[in-house]
Formats: C-alpha cells, structure tokens, sequence
C-alpha cells in the first residue's frame, strides 16, 4: 500500500523568515527523531535579491541537544552544498523560489539545521522535517 500519510510525521525546523545580517546564522528548532529511522529536511527558498548571495546548509546532530555537532557526510543523503544556495544568475526554480532537500541516515537521536547567508535579506527561507520509518504506524496527525 502506497501510505506515506501514516508512516510520517512533519515538523518546522526554521520558519520562512528573511534571512538575517551578513554572516549571522539561524539554527532550527531541535528535531527529536526518537521512535523514527530517519529524517528528510526540506529547505524552501523564496526571492533571493542578490546574484552574489549565497546560504550555507549545515545539519547538526547530537545524543543530547546541548552538544550538536556537524553530521559527517556518510550519514548524509545529498550534500549540504545541495540543499544550500549557490551565487549566480537567479532563475525561478533553481536559484530562487525553489525546495531543496537532504535526508539524515545516522544513528543521533536529536536533528537541526543551520544556515549562513553571504548577503544581508538574501533570500526567505524555511525548513521543515519530515520523519519517516517509524517503529509504530500509524502516526498520529499531526
């Protein structure tokens, strides 16, 4: 059966929020994954207003949320170079105005993101989670 509904569970991460000064980064909201096997992060970019700007994607893991770290890439799906946003030419649905996406496979019970812009207001992003594989199914919505 094709149920992704009840194998599921979202949740926000960033909300949409304009990008914040130069160099200042917005960490997300703490993900606690218990009960699930793994985590795809959604990052949606809206109007970017520079060719030069550009947001860094890091997703942070830990066995406790006081001591996230960098999640090594072999626990990655994607590369956080992928989920991020790159400088050039902005073209709706790829350099703007467009959902990018990494998956988490490691073995940490807490999940977050960080992102830097290079360009104060760079652009508008948002970030949810979406667990799936869970130990007991169906999940409660929401």
């Amino acid at each position: 059966m094709n149920d992704l509904h009840n194998n599921c569970r979202a949740s926000r991460v960033i909300s949409p929020v304009a990008c914040g000064t130069t160099g200042t980064g917005l960490t997300g909201e703490i993900i606690d994954r218990q009960d699930y096997g793994g985590v795809e992060l959604i990052v949606a970019y809206g109007a970017v207003t520079s060719s030069v700007a550009t947001v860094t994607v890091t997703v942070l893991e830990g066995d406790v949320t006081g001591t996230m770290t960098s999640v090594a890439d072999a626990d990655l799906l994607g590369t956080e170079v992928l989920a991020g946003l790159a400088a050039g030419a902005r073209v709706d649905g790829s350099t703007e105005k467009v959902t990018k996406r990494i998956g988490y496979k490691g073995n940490c019970r807490y999940v977050t993101v960080k992102e830097v812009p290079t360009a104060t207001a760079a652009a508008v992003i948002g970030v949810h989670a979406v667990l799936h594989s869970p130990k007991i199914a169906p999940t409660a919505n929401p």
